[in-house]
């Protein structure tokens, strides 16, 4: 009976889209979202961003954020992060192309030195605008409005 109540509770949080793993819900943001004026803060929760599931997660978080917007201003802050995964690189690629299809930019800042020299070699830092601050980041977004 009680092996029945647990199948259906599973059944219940899987069609509704919460999947436990351990004791945090999968579908939990790894992301810190807030909004100053019309710019879009986005800081990772996680030290690694590694995980494929939840770079997925992120990148579809991000992705929701850019369609709602009609003209995105986005700002990623790396002070978080530790490492970086070459898919997360590829995320954020992806991000980027559908800001710039909406007529919004993408700025990243705080970026770890060591992630920064992947960014350097891959030659990704030509693509992204890349400040050392926050601060920078967001006095360039101020400077483009004006």
């Amino acid at each position: 009976m009680l092996a029945n109540h647990t199948a259906m509770l599973y059944s219940v949080i899987a069609k509704a889209g919460w999947f436990i793993h351990g004791r945090r819900r999968m579908s939990e943001s790894r992301l810190r979202v807030s909004k100053i004026d019309d710019i879009t803060q986005i800081e990772f929760i996680d030290r690694n961003i590694l995980d494929e599931a939840n770079i997925q997660a992120i990148s579809d978080e991000i992705s929701g954020i850019i369609e709602q917007a009609s003209n995105p201003h986005l700002l990623i802050n790396f002070a978080n992060v530790d490492h970086l995964s070459s898919a997360a690189l590829g995320a954020l690629i992806t991000i980027n192309n559908k800001a710039n299809e909406k007529s919004g930019k993408l700025r990243l800042a705080n970026i770890d030195p060591q992630i920064y020299e992947v960014f350097v070699i891959t030659r990704l830092n030509k693509l992204f605008s890349i400040h050392e601050t926050l601060n920078d980041a967001m006095e360039q977004f101020n400077k483009a409005t004006n």
